[in-house]
């Protein structure tokens, strides 16, 4: 069964979207929905073809768009704005935020990349 939010607050100056679903309140970053949009230019169009996104330390949400009674679609200063964020993945991401992000990271840094902008790591061997 789905769960939808009875409340969603986008909090500009700290860029964290606040959810709220039957009684549980979490608080998403920007950056955090940014990485895991659900669009195919980050998910690919299968298993294997997710496309590592990098760089995003200080994206910023410029709009919240309602899409139909299902989702929100988020428009990113960064230009992408081609997800549509379903309420039950807003819930599955809420829920596993920590692991996510921890497994984000990892693959980051054997990608050798960074969460900052305009910036990667070089490995000495």
């Amino acid at each position: 069964m789905t769960k939808i939010p009875s409340k969603i607050l986008l909090h500009k100056q700290s860029q964290q979207l606040e959810l709220h679903f039957d009684g549980e309140q979490f608080l998403l970053p920007a950056e955090f929905l940014r990485v895991h949009s659900p669009s195919a230019e980050v998910k690919g169009h299968g298993v294997g073809q997710e496309v590592l996104q990098f760089g995003k330390k200080d994206v910023r949400i410029t709009q919240l768009e309602r899409a139909g009674n299902y989702a929100l679609k988020l428009v990113f200063d960064d230009g992408h704005d081609s997800g549509i964020y379903t309420w039950d993945y807003f819930y599955e991401l809420a829920k596993n935020q920590e692991s996510l992000w921890q497994e984000y990271e990892n693959k980051l840094h054997n990608a050798g990349k960074s969460r900052e902008r305009d910036t990667s790591i070089v490995r000495f061997v």
